[in-house]
């Protein structure tokens, strides 16, 4: 017998204008620990987020993901005990699934002798996420650019490790709302305006470039976006009043984490008054949830002693 454990973080994808493109890993954790054991079928315990709503067996999304890496490396997956004590809330657009996704993965490859890279893990871990943006943050920690490159001979994936300016920190709203990620993207248009893809890329590009340079004071305008965020506003009518809540109380921006329904402020200074004005907002617009303030962390999923 032998047991692996492993943490692996919560995750803030898009960051407003970077959609499917821009991931921020955070510090709030969630802990997996794999038992081998000699045989019987596999189990899952949840604990935390989830509990009485995740799989606890096979369909479990951590153990699907240690029997992909296993289907890759070509081994039968031992029988295993999965415990899983979630931070992360669901459905809320803080990358739960990609915390499942990598954390299983990165648990199955130190039971499998095939030691696959850090890249290999992300490349499974976008085939089933279905995107890369949340996986990437998650799988590599930091703030990542990710792109998907289709050719004729296949897939490939590039990432870009961006540097966070020090003492950023994030101001977090999750409303006891949920927002399944497939209802986010069904609202979504096919098509665009010029003026909107233009828009959006010069934000992108300020955004990533505000990061790296250690220029927070762009970060109110980078954070802008035009592609999702309006026409997600009718899933969460309550956004733009948090958004406003947040930017007067001294948040250098402020966005839709991933397809929501959590907001998130980024900060140097004022948490606990941008926190407290944002749970304000909330309040007079009759949405419940809880605020709690978090830093971006360099680290993704990983092994942990003990």
């Amino acid at each position: 017998m032998r047991i692996v454990r492993v943490k692996a973080p919560a995750t803030t994808a898009n960051m407003g204008p970077g959609y499917d493109c821009l991931g921020l890993a955070l510090d709030v954790w969630n802990t997996i620990e794999v038992e081998t054991v000699p045989g019987g079928e596999p189990t899952v315990e949840v604990t935390g987020e989830g509990a009485g709503e995740l799989g606890e067996g096979r369909d479990n999304l951590v153990y699907r993901s240690m029997e992909f890496l296993f289907r890759e490396a070509d081994q039968d997956m031992p029988p295993v005990q999965v415990r899983c004590n979630n931070e992360i809330p669901l459905a809320r657009g803080m990358g739960s699934s990609a915390a499942a996704i990598a954390g299983g993965l990165v648990a199955a490859n130190a039971i499998c002798s095939q030691n696959f890279s850090a890249n290999d893990l992300l490349e499974m871990a976008a085939t089933i996420e279905g995107h890369p943006d949340n996986v990437a943050a998650a799988v590599m920690g930091g703030m990542q650019l990710v792109i998907v490159n289709e050719t004729d001979e296949g897939r490939q994936l590039y990432t870009v490790p961006i540097n966070v300016p020090p003492e950023l920190h994030a101001v977090v709203f999750v409303p006891d709302v949920r927002i399944a990620t497939e209802d986010a993207r069904a609202v979504l248009p096919e098509k665009v305006s010029m003026a909107d893809a233009v828009h959006n890329m010069g934000r992108v590009g300020l955004l990533v470039a505000s990061m790296a340079t250690n220029h927070p004071e762009y970060l109110a305008v980078a954070t802008q976006d035009r592609l999702h965020q309006p026409y997600r506003q009718p899933l969460f009518p309550a956004m733009k009043v948090i958004f406003k809540a947040a930017t007067d109380a001294g948040a250098l921006g402020v966005f839709l984490s991933g397809s929501g329904s959590t907001v998130l402020a980024l900060t140097q200074g004022r948490e606990m008054t941008v926190a407290y004005e944002m749970a304000e907002a909330a309040r007079q617009a009759s949405v419940e949830g809880k605020v709690s303030v978090t830093q971006p962390t360099v680290r993704g999923a990983h092994l942990i002693a003990g």
